[in-house]
């Protein structure tokens, strides 16, 4: 049994990365024959990406995919640890599949960020014994071993590793998608902003090497993908501790040169976008005018408070740049209200900022604290009233904008990746723009997994709705 620990978690050394190929045991193949599995994601595209790879290796084991937990033999829940809720809706979730094993034999697996705090493996061996298997986010590669002792020897697996962290090449990966793919540019963090726990639940910083993700596109390519994202904690990092004079604008470039149809990027930090990217995405038509850059918060105050290492000044200079040098770039962000020690006039600062940016859409939360955090030590001295007023405020400003930017779209004829049906019409297809705008058209199924003209014939607060041009 290994438990986390969030002080190791918290440690950075010199000792240099170690890079390592997956090999599966050919003898864990079959164990999983005549059994289906579910997995459960919870959390960003990392752990999306990271299901993928889940999902994979489990049918590497023979077993089969179920549409419903309810009726899996093995059900795996992938967390996050970002916020609040996440935790409420996995340990929800976990209540639920309780009462399924009172009923029936079924295997139940945690892993992911949740998995690597102290606190929850606690709880979890306190409250949820019926729990088989709980792994960390530093050894996804050793499911297929995990697994395996809990069905062999009929007892729980507790391996969760915290470590600085390495970098394991070639595991497999069963996409979502036949059209978009996610791939991994690097792991972890180093930033350590004072309210996020991603810093200890996924280790440090980690860049894998440029030739192995040009080469996992190249390949997509010719399978036929028409668009590639690259994910990181901070992307805008990349490449900083591979110590090769190499860095994001390079691998950018490199990446569009592939010649995949789309490229996109998640999730940026301010602080290390530079010139040089810039550059990079408004050179190449195939880099999609499309950036996620969070400000979190938009007085110098909070910004410090939070570790942010950028000024209010600094983040609206950095995106008049965007604006100027990659034309019709949408532009998206994430905002924390009601972080320890944010006045009404703080607050003022955070909307001044969004009344000059006209984002095209935000991902906006009230703070709450992780425990282990340094923010967690603050007095949450902001009222729970006072912080869903705020949220109230600046979310009736992000639809505003959201509905604005939406408008300039009327009439005019864009190219709509179209991914598959929309989930609320069957009989309507759905994909998105360049700029990341979601458009519902009708047409024939043999548009999916094209990129095609459409027309857009109404807008909406969230979404387009339009018609394929012949």
């Amino acid at each position: 049994m290994k438990m986390p620990n969030l002080n190791e978690a918290h440690k950075r050394s010199n000792i240099c990365v170690s890079f390592e190929e997956f090999n599966f045991d050919n003898n864990l193949k079959n164990i999983g024959n005549g059994k289906s599995y579910f997995v459960k994601t919870y959390g960003c595209q990392m752990n999306e990406h990271d299901s993928e790879n889940i999902c994979a290796m489990l049918e590497e084991m023979g077993f089969k995919k179920a549409e419903d937990y309810e009726v899996a033999d093995l059900v795996i829940l992938n967390t996050c640890a970002i916020r609040e809720n996440a935790h409420n809706k996995a340990f929800g979730m976990l209540g639920r599949l309780g009462h399924i094993k009172e009923s029936k034999n079924i295997i139940i697996g945690i892993c992911g960020c949740m998995a690597q705090e102290e606190s929850v493996v606690e709880e979890i061996m306190n409250k949820y014994k019926y729990v088989d298997l709980i792994f960390g986010t530093h050894n996804l590669h050793r499911l297929p071993e995990l697994l395996n002792n809990v069905i062999s020897n009929n007892k729980k697996e507790i391996e969760v590793l915290s470590i600085e962290g390495n970098i394991v090449e070639n595991i497999p990966v069963k996409r979502e998608s036949k059209y978009k793919a996610w791939v991994n540019i690097m792991y972890g963090c180093d930033k350590f902003c004072t309210y996020c726990i991603v810093p200890y639940t996924r280790g440090k910083q980690r860049s894998r090497m440029p030739k192995s993700i040009i080469y996992e596109v190249e390949k997509l390519v010719k399978d036929g993908y028409q668009e590639v994202t690259l994910l990181g904690q901070n992307v805008n990092a990349y490449g900083r501790d591979l110590k090769m004079d190499y860095d994001m604008a390079n691998l950018l470039e490199d990446v569009a040169k592939t010649g995949i149809n789309r490229l996109r990027f998640v999730t940026s930090h301010p602080w290390d976008f530079n010139d040089r990217m810039i550059e990079v995405i408004g050179k190449y038509d195939n880099i999609m005018p499309y950036i996620h850059l969070p400000l979190q918060s938009g007085s110098d105050k909070i910004l410090k408070l939070m570790g942010r290492r950028y000024t209010k000044e600094s983040y609206l200079e950095l995106v008049d740049k965007i604006k100027t040098k990659i034309p019709n770039c949408a532009l998206t962000t994430d905002i924390i209200v009601g972080f320890p020690g944010e006045t009404e006039e703080d607050f003022n600062e955070t909307i001044d900022v969004v009344n000059k940016c006209k984002y095209d859409s935000a991902f906006t939360f009230i703070y709450s604290p992780r425990i282990g955090t340094p923010a967690a030590k603050m007095k949450d001295d902001v009222p729970l009233s006072e912080k869903e007023s705020r949220l109230y405020k600046l979310n009736d400003l992000i639809n505003k904008y959201s509905k604005e930017n939406n408008d300039s779209y009327l009439g005019k004829i864009v190219k709509v990746l179209i991914e598959g049906y929309s989930e609320k019409n069957n009989g309507t297809l759905m994909g998105y723009t360049d700029t990341m705008k979601l458009v519902n058209v009708q047409g024939d199924e043999k548009n999916i997994g094209k990129i095609v003209d459409v027309k857009i014939d109404e807008v909406k607060t969230w979404s387009l709705d339009g018609s394929i041009i012949k």
